[in-house]
């Protein structure tokens, strides 16, 4: 299966086992969009701007083959938790972010990891599907020094420890700082190539959309060890219809692989 994307004067595929979503948790006022927007085109927004829900794409060309990650930023005050739920149902790989200077933050990451793992387990006895987990808690705004600290990072190792699927930073969304290894740690868990983290792959803009072209005379200067990183200008989010049928889709298809797994052992 395949999905059909446009940008600007250029359309291209992108195949649907390459396809992922990043979800991001945490409470208001942690810097999660910071975060993100580092992430898209590495700059940082002094003006805080309260989130409902963002919808962020990115598509990439890496040594020839096509990926998609959507990004979804959440709010923090989560105010409709049946959507909450929907994402984490939809979600293949979680940042949790709270601020080294607030205790309430952290607080609220426990809880947000908690329910990651009950609503996925959830999903995972109905597909059997193997209990990988790929998260990031991600301690934002080590910049303040440690006079403002009210969580020690003994304390927040905890949340990791023994989860060879789950990886533990601190981080600064304003100086930049281990921004760029969070994410590659976090596709590495994931099993996604290396060169979607942020400094392993050249930035294009829609307008050079054609270098994603699968055509021959638009690859022509792609090389093998090439890696391109497209933001999608128009990006919107998929309706809860489609979310729904996604999760859907997903039950009926672990399960028509354990049938054939039963045929083909018998």
């Amino acid at each position: 299966m395949m999905k059909t994307l446009s940008s600007g004067n250029c359309t291209f595929s992108v195949p649907a086992k390459n396809s992922y979503r990043m979800v991001v948790l945490g409470a208001s006022r942690v810097g999660k969009s910071s975060i993100v927007s580092r992430f898209l085109n590495g700059r940082f927004e002094d003006q805080y701007t309260p989130t409902i829900e963002d919808f962020h794409r990115k598509v990439y060309n890496i040594r020839g083959d096509m990926y998609q990650l959507d990004i979804l930023d959440t709010s923090g005050n989560h105010p409709f938790p049946a959507m909450r739920r929907l994402s984490i149902l939809t979600g293949d790989v979680f940042i949790l972010v709270f601020s080294l200077d607030s205790r309430e933050s952290f607080d609220e990451v426990k809880r947000l990891q908690k329910q990651i793992l009950e609503v996925k387990s959830c999903l995972k006895n109905k597909t059997k599907e193997a209990a990988e987990l790929p998260m990031v808690i991600c301690g934002n705004k080590n910049d303040h020094g440690e006079l403002c600290r009210q969580v020690p990072a003994t304390e927040a190792e905890l949340l990791v420890s023994g989860d060879e699927n789950c990886a533990y930073f601190e981080v600064s969304a304003k100086k930049n700082t281990n921004v760029d290894e969070m994410f590659y740690v976090l596709f590495s868990m994931a099993k996604l190539p290396h060169e979607m983290s942020p400094a392993l792959h050249r930035k294009i803009s829609v307008q050079y959309g054609d270098t994603f072209h699968p055509r021959p005379f638009c690859m022509r200067r792609v090389k093998e060890t090439d890696a391109y990183g497209m933001v999608s200008p128009f990006a919107r989010r998929p309706s809860v219809n489609s979310d729904l049928k996604y999760i859907k889709a997903k039950v009926l298809r672990e399960g028509q692989a354990r049938e054939r797994d039963k045929c083909t052992i018998q």
